[in-house]
């Protein structure tokens, strides 16, 4: 049988309320169920009965060494429906200091952002499937920077990415 879809990641947080605090407030996840060490949350129009997990370890954990001396999982990507909703959170992300890089990769237009703990995440459009012909990088590139103003432009604020399509690789 295939795997149909990522039904929700669990994170390890120092302290969960300034966890809670920045994925509820800042990224907009409702919370579900609340205990001393732990929380679930859901995000915003999700089906799932989660989509977060939260587990405090407690403020003396270390940093995670994934990507820079250990395997581990680099960030995880959530989907925006549209660019006006990618660019309300990197103004928001920014405000907050979170913001650590903005990308276009073709097909999907990308924030990468920190939370409390230093841990990456994503925030992605994805070009809607009767456009991806059109999305294609210069010969030879993988990834620009970003011109979220550019491609506001291109593809309009309020278009819904994504649609008929999860994810395509254009080579």
């Amino acid at each position: 049988m295939p795997v149909t879809r990522l039904n929700h990641a669990v994170l390890f947080v120092r302290e969960l309320p300034r966890s809670l605090a920045f994925y509820r407030d800042l990224l907009g996840f409702e919370v579900l169920m609340e205990a001393p060490s732990a929380a679930f949350l859901r995000a915003p129009g999700s089906t799932n009965d989660h989509d977060l997990g939260l587990f405090a370890i407690g403020a003396g954990a270390g940093s995670s060494e994934a990507g820079r001396s250990r395997v581990g999982l680099y960030h995880l990507a959530w989907e925006v429906d549209t660019l006006a909703e990618l660019r309300r959170f990197a103004e928001l992300l920014k405000e907050h200091g979170a913001l650590v890089g903005a990308s276009d990769h073709g097909t999907t237009k990308a924030l990468y952002a920190h939370d409390p703990d230093g841990l990456e995440f994503e925030m992605s459009w994805l070009v809607p499937a009767d456009r991806v012909a059109d999305a294609r990088l210069p010969e030879g590139e993988v990834t620009l920077p970003l011109d979220l103003t550019r491609e506001i432009e291109r593809y309009g604020a309020e278009t819904r990415g994504g649609v008929g399509i999860s994810h395509v690789i254009v080579p």
